[in-house]
């Protein structure tokens, strides 16, 4: 095949399926979204937003006679406010190669860089998953580790179909390793042969080496509730189009204790629901910080979520004595000021990626565009007369969103960062 002079469209057209073909996170979480910016064909600009559906609960009546409940939905805003992009020069010899040679030498490398960033900016979400398993040390190696997470999506009422989970390589090597010896002779090859996992337990398995690490605040065990908080004080109606409620806490230690995003704690007598029956579970509510927080002289506000909604369809908390959690212990998880690597479980609902075509720029001639599987590529070259050089841009926009925090659960392992 002769070589031909390469184009915004055509590099744009092979970078934009190397950005499919390699993106991990992308493939895993929900990509619905795109469809709803679908009315602008010239293309976005960072910042636009659209606004989804929170799904909407209800209770269930006994007997015959009808007890009508109000539908109240919520609805939260999903952002493209993610701009990304790989720059680089082609002489024109390099731009009269073949594409496949072109792509080889220069765009997946490039692509790939990319990719890791969109697939470290989806799993940055992380901080929002209120539930959370601590792996004992070791990581996760051995099925019962492993199991500690699916365990807890069971008894949360998660649904068993379209679960994924994605291991740091540290938790995946160690599992991949504990199964070896199992008598179980496909998965056993599979792993010992492949280093591959593939379902297990009904759950797709993969590793990532942009798992987050979580730093956990310099606050100690424990602090205490310090504001009066009774049935009603959260409701639906009040948060249903929130993201984060403030909770007053006091007797904090050291009295300038910083509590990070992402730390995560249960408040003593307050239990966890299940989300159907709304009935009161045999574990204690977890709850995660979705702000850093620094406290003074003992104490101060820190934004938390879910809200905690003792009753009606949206019910999230239940208590065991009491109506009041005013004085109720906070007890936080994980260790102070230590590393955890976290490694998710959850369904594709849980987190979005929405990726829409960019605006083509005033003043731009060559611009190409290419969309494809839900991702999307804008390429611009601009050329320098005088050294025969083209300067490229290859830009991708997108945001990435928690949707329905419910349906993960993070696995917590002390990280080794020497």
């Amino acid at each position: 095949m002769a070589n031909t002079t390469l184009t915004a469209d055509i590099i744009a057209k092979e970078a934009v399926q190397i950005l499919e073909n390699n993106c991990v996170m992308g493939k895993l979480v929900y990509r619905g979204y795109e469809s709803e910016f679908d009315g602008n064909i010239n293309g976005y600009k960072k910042g636009e937003t659209i606004s989804i559906r929170r799904p909407a609960d209800f209770t269930v009546r006994t007997g015959a006679t009808a007890s009508i409940q109000d539908v109240v939905e919520g609805k939260i805003p999903v952002t493209v406010d993610l701009q990304r992009g790989i720059d680089f020069k082609f002489t024109s010899e390099q731009l009269t190669l073949q594409i496949g040679d072109l792509s080889d030498r220069v765009l997946k490398p490039a692509m790939i860089q990319l990719v890791n960033h969109i697939d470290r900016d989806i799993m940055s979400e992380y901080y929002k998953i209120p539930n959370h398993v601590t792996i004992p040390s070791g990581g996760i190696n051995s099925f019962a580790d492993f199991a500690l997470a699916p365990e807890r999506m069971d008894v949360m009422a998660i649904p068993q179909d379209d679960r994924v989970a994605v291991l740091s390589p540290a938790d995946y090597w160690a599992f991949v390793g504990s199964t070896t010896g199992l008598f179980i002779n496909g998965p056993a090859n599979q792993a010992y042969r492949q280093g591959e996992l593939g379902m297990v337990a009904g759950i797709d398995t993969y590793m990532s080496q942009n798992t987050p690490v979580h730093t956990y605040g310099s606050r100690l065990a424990t602090d205490l509730v310090d504001q009066t908080l009774v049935d009603g004080t959260h409701t639906w109606a009040l948060y249903k189009d929130s993201t984060s409620v403030t909770l007053h806490i006091d007797g904090t230690d050291p009295a300038t204790a910083t509590i990070k995003k992402g730390d995560t704690f249960t408040i003593s007598d307050v239990y966890d629901v299940d989300p159907v029956s709304k009935e009161a579970l045999a574990h204690l509510k977890m709850f995660t910080v979705m702000a850093d927080a620094t406290m003074a002289s003992n104490e101060g506000d820190i934004s938390i979520w879910p809200p905690l909604i003792m009753s009606g369809a949206h019910q999230t908390v239940s208590l065991s004595t009491g109506t009041d959690i005013d004085d109720n212990t906070v007890t936080w998880r994980g260790t102070a000021s230590t590393a955890f690597r976290e490694s998710l479980y959850f369904r594709k609902n849980a987190f979005a990626l929405t990726m829409v075509p960019m605006v083509k720029p005033p003043g731009a001639v060559d611009v190409g565009r290419r969309s494809y599987k839900g991702y999307s590529v804008r390429v611009i070259p601009y050329y320098d007369g005088t050294n025969d050089e083209s300067s490229w841009r290859l830009d991708v926009l997108y945001g990435v969103d928690t949707i329905d925090p419910r349906q993960a659960v993070r696995a917590s392992t002390a990280a080794d960062l020497s």
